[in-house]
């Protein structure tokens, strides 16, 4: 008897490493954290998206900012964590499709941390051809000597008023 409850403990084990994901790769080098970002948030009207894979980009406490201006024409920006991003834009990616493609970057490096200013295009299918929306990702990174971790997104959508310059375009 002890010998069966020991063969299913250790397949109950087996089962349960099976199911666990590794994620590593994903975050191994700067450019393949910088891909898995836009990636996983990126997908056709009613695909879902990998929520376990985005929160593991996230370092603890790391903040999502979107920033713009608010009814009153103030600028302003709110503070959310990956978990809010979730629970306030996963339904509308869901239903509406959404794919965040990255144009440009300018990066920053002084010892484990990294700035980069990533500007995107953002399209409903990947079969659009135009745009319905452009801006700038600037995104904080640290590598703790094993993987790369998102510590924040601070963005700004680009609008008539403040069109993206022309160092954060891409150089044809």
């Amino acid at each position: 008897m002890k010998k069966l409850l020991i063969v299913l403990f250790l397949s109950t084990l087996g089962l349960s490493a099976q199911d666990t994901k590794d994620y590593s790769e994903q975050v191994a080098t700067l450019d393949s954290t910088i891909e898995t970002l836009y990636a996983v948030i990126s997908g056709d009207k009613g695909v879902e998206r990998n929520w376990d894979l985005f929160r593991y980009l996230f370092y603890k406490d790391a903040k999502l900012i979107p920033s713009g201006k608010n009814k009153e024409g103030k600028h302003t920006a709110r503070f959310i964590t990956p978990e809010d991003y979730i629970k306030s834009s996963g339904k509308w990616l869901f239903e509406n499709g959404f794919h965040e493609v990255e144009m440009s970057r300018k990066t920053q490096t002084f010892g484990n941390i990294t700035q980069v200013f990533s500007t995107y295009e953002s399209f409903k299918s990947k079969n659009d051809t135009e745009p319905f929306m452009r801006g700038i990702n600037s995104i904080q990174l640290m590598n703790d000597g094993e993987r790369w971790w998102i510590i924040n997104i601070y963005w700004m959508q680009e609008s008539k008023e403040n069109p993206i310059p022309e160092e954060y375009l891409p150089k044809n």
